[in-house]
C-alpha cells in the first residue's frame, strides 16, 4: 500500500475567525535508513520555523523514536510525518502514520527477559504534552501523535 500525503488545507488566511498554522508533510519508506532521514527533515523545518532549540532536540528524538517503532513493530513498506504548529505557535504536533494495526499503549510494567523495554514509550510519556494513538485516515494503520509545547 502506499501512503498518500494529506491534501494542502484551505488557506486559514482567507477563512474569517480561524487562527492560522503552519504544517509539514513527509513520507519515507519504512527502512532502518529512515529515522535519520526523519531526524534531519524535522531538525531543518524546525529551524525554518524558528522555534526554540529545546522544542527542535525534544521534537527530533521523539520523531526518531517513532519512525523506529514504525520500522521494527510493523510490516509497513512507509510511514508518513507530519508536523503541525499551532496558530498560537505554542503547540507543536507530530504525528507518525504507518500500515501496522496494533494500538500503540502506555507502558504500564517492565519488560522481562527477552521482551522489548518500552523504554521509548517512556521517552515519549516524558517529553509530550500529550501523546495518543488513533486509527490512521492518511495511511490505513495507526497513527501515533505527540503534542510538545513549544517553549518561546
Amino acid at each position: 500500500m502506499t501512503l498518500s500525503t494529506p491534501p494542502a488545507r484551505a488557506s486559514t488566511s482567507s477563512l474569517a475567525g480561524t487562527v492560522s498554522r503552519r504544517e509539514y508533510w513527509f513520507g519515507l519508506p519504512a527502512l532502518p535508513t529512515s529515522a535519520r532521514a526523519a531526524r534531519d527533515t524535522v531538525r531543518d523545518r524546525l529551524r525554518a520555523w524558528k522555534l526554540p532549540g529545546d522544542t527542535c532536540c525534544d521534537a527530533v528524538l521523539l520523531v526518531s523514536e517513532l519512525t523506529t517503532n514504525a520500522v521494527l513493530h510493523t510490516s509497513s513498506g512507509h510511514v508518513l510525518c507530519g508536523l503541525t504548529l499551532t496558530g498560537d505557535e505554542r503547540r507543536l504536533r507530530i504525528e507518525l502514520h504507518d500500515e501496522g494495526d496494533t494500538p500503540v499503549r502506555p507502558p504500564e510494567t517492565r519488560a522481562g527477559p527477552g521482551e522489548e523495554s518500552g523504554r521509548g514509550l517512556l521517552l515519549v510519556q516524558q517529553l509530550a504534552y500529550s501523546w495518543g494513538s488513533a486509527r490512521s485516515r492518511w495511511a490505513g494503520g495507526k497513527v501515533v501523535w505527540v503534542e510538545l509545547t513549544a517553549h518561546l
